[in-house]
């Protein structure tokens, strides 16, 4: 039997069992593993569905098989470093087969933790960093290798490795990936290699690209009134999304706009799911415009993708693509200065082109220039003052400069961003401003574990006497790139 399950194969079963709530985690059920056809399941559940003393929860628990997630328990607290090594181990997982939601994939992996229990893709990232520093070279393969099959296979990698998740990406990191693993290995080779899959993941990005008209947008792709190119984020979907179904279905009650699930799912692309940063009135869910914006962030790793591309294109010796995008990447180097650098508020915004402005958050994908090294030396001069006096706690660097409640806002701070900005501030020679980032953000981590033995999703910058909130689900421990960002700072 062919156990792969897409949710709308059982959409009113599904519907009735996440408006029930009978799962505390509407997760719960998208994980699901259905133990007889898809068929056979729904022919037996309109059979029954009507008849006297039918039980939902029972009729689900018995035709799916739920694997939930996985709590790790130590007896005693093994020294951090330790802790993060038996991780590893127990953090890999495989799909060698299609099963329920899940989709398969060639080689090991390592999930993020707690209820998070499948590949994701920019979280991987973070994680590599931790694995290059324990020297597990073959795991780091490993990513490349289970990243480039999904890219061969569906266009580009997924969210997270389930067939809901088949609508989106995340940020596009492969690219940074391979100069980890290049780094790793010592050897250039594998931007022969996987050449083809780095062109694959740029054409999805640039899906529709020619047949737009200025002041437009279509999938991820505008074109501003001036004609310039630049990126989005995105969802083909405009229903609510299966993993918090019933939250978005009420969320949408008091919104405005018809696009409103596809604004949600385009902001679940860019991993900040969810954060002020995408909202018109800076506060609420119900006034989302993710598909109007621009992102600084989106923008920069694109920059990143298509200077990969001129220089696998130079290794090969093809050199009409050697020029083609060599001319792309100096192309939107200087997008980026012209359209998300805001000379006033010295950081970088996101900007939105239905208004033609930036927008008013202040938020840390600001970093992003710098890591990568977009930033004139005046501007990362400038963004290091901002994130000095704006961003940077006891407890690391925050996310934005507002608290709403949601979880990519004040006052989480969360692993990616301290390596960015670590990484980022060192890059343009402001390294006590780095030390800094990495010694409170370090040791509040190391504070969370000796209280509790455990390694979070995210971290409280403001009080380091309690752990992060806020969100549509608990605090997850674990955790996938918690853990990669420890050590690498550790080992910097």
């Amino acid at each position: 039997m062919n156990n792969q399950l897409y949710i709308n194969e059982i959409q009113p079963l599904f519907d009735d069992v996440q408006r029930a709530q009978i799962f505390t985690d509407q997760k719960t059920m998208t994980d699901a593993v259905p133990l007889f056809s898809v068929l056979e399941i729904n022919k037996k559940y309109e059979e029954t569905k009507n008849q006297e003393g039918f039980d939902l929860r029972s009729f689900v628990l018995a035709h799916f098989d739920f694997i939930g997630e996985k709590s790790i328990h130590r007896k005693d607290i093994l020294p951090i470093e330790q802790h993060i090594e038996k991780l590893w181990d127990e953090l890999t997982h495989t799909a060698s087969e299609n099963e329920g939601t899940l989709l398969k994939l060639p080689k090991p992996y390592i999930v993020p933790g707690g209820r998070f229990n499948e590949f994701f893709y920019w979280d991987s990232y973070f994680i590599m960093l931790g694995l290059q520093a324990s020297g597990r070279v073959e795991m780091i393969k490993n990513i490349v290798e289970n990243c480039s099959y999904l890219i061969q296979n569906f266009g580009f990698v997924p969210n997270a490795s389930r067939t809901h998740f088949l609508s989106r990406s995340q940020p596009p990191y492969f690219s940074l990936m391979l100069d980890l693993l290049a780094e790793s290995t010592g050897s250039e080779e594998l931007y022969k290699t996987y050449y083809s899959t780095l062109e694959k993941e740029y054409k999805f990005w640039m899906d529709g690209e020619e047949e737009l008209k200025n002041d437009f947008a279509v999938k991820r792709v505008i074109k501003t009134k001036e004609g310039d190119i630049l990126n989005r984020y995105y969802d083909s979907e405009n229903t609510p999304r299966p993993e918090s179904y019933l939250i978005d279905i009420e969320d949408a009650e008091n919104a405005s706009g018809e696009e409103f699930y596809r604004n949600i799912r385009s902001a679940c692309e860019s991993g900040w799911d969810f954060s002020s940063r995408w909202f018109a009135d800076n506060n609420t869910i119900q006034t989302i415009e993710t598909l109007n914006l621009a992102e600084v962030d989106l923008n920069c790793l694109l920059w990143h993708l298509e200077n990969t591309l001129a220089k696998a294109s130079a290794l090969q010796e093809l050199k009409d693509q050697e020029a083609y995008y060599s001319h792309r990447a100096e192309s939107r180097r200087k997008l980026i200065d012209q359209y998300f650098w805001d000379n006033e508020a010295k950081i970088y915004r996101d900007y939105n082109f239905k208004k033609h402005s930036h927008t008013s958050s202040e938020h840390i994908a600001t970093l992003y220039p710098l890591y990568l090294g977009v930033a004139s030396k005046e501007q990362a001069k400038a963004v290091s003052e901002t994130i000095a006096g704006k961003f940077l706690y006891q407890g690391g660097l925050v996310t934005t400069t507002k608290e709403t409640g949601q979880q990519w806002d004040l006052p989480n701070a969360w692993a990616p961003y301290q390596w960015l900005g670590f990484a980022g501030m060192k890059r343009y020679g402001f390294t006590q401003l780095a030390n800094d980032i990495k010694n409170n953000w370090c040791s509040n981590v190391e504070r969370v574990y000796n209280n509790t033995g455990k390694l979070m999703e995210k971290y409280n910058a403001l009080d380091t006497k309690t752990i992060a909130g806020g969100g549509e689900y608990p605090n997850q421990d674990g955790f996938g790139w918690t853990n990669g960002v420890y050590l690498k700072l550790k080992q910097n």
